[in-house]
């Protein structure tokens, strides 16, 4: 599966019709000021929260191996009392890592402190998750 953090490992001209996905990557940030480990079983999945040293965004990474998971994501590292556009890459409803590995949805949410966010990972598949303060 092709999550926006792995396409960039091949060439870019394969990846010319999907650049909707590539905004994640123009968007996450470099330094960080707070990483936050959500949940983990090595080798099997990882979700991580990075939060942008010089601005109140945060930045979500989830992985798993060749087995599909779905989880639900509590979004408390958020600052309180503060909505945030969430900007979700997601893997497609159909996708999966030998079949159909390119198929991914982008949606975007409005989130708080107190969300939860469901996550589906297909077999071989990830989301990424960048979070922005609403003004």
């Amino acid at each position: 599966m092709y999550s926006p953090l792995q396409m960039a490992a091949d060439l870019p001209e394969n990846y010319e019709k999907h650049l909707d996905a590539f905004q994640f990557i123009k968007d996450v940030a470099m330094d960080w000021q707070d990483s936050r480990y959500l949940e983990a079983e090595p080798g099997d999945y990882l979700t991580v929260a990075r939060k942008d040293k010089h601005s109140e965004n945060w930045f979500l990474g989830a992985i798993t191996d060749e087995n599909a998971r779905d989880t639900e994501i509590k979004l408390d590292f958020l600052s309180p009392n503060k909505k945030y556009q969430a900007i979700v890459y997601q893997d497609g409803a159909d996708a999966d890592w030998e079949k159909n590995p390119k198929s991914y949805a982008i949606k975007t949410i409005q989130v708080t402190s107190k969300s939860k966010i469901k996550l589906h990972l297909a077999k071989g598949g990830g989301t990424a998750i960048s979070f922005k303060p609403i003004n």
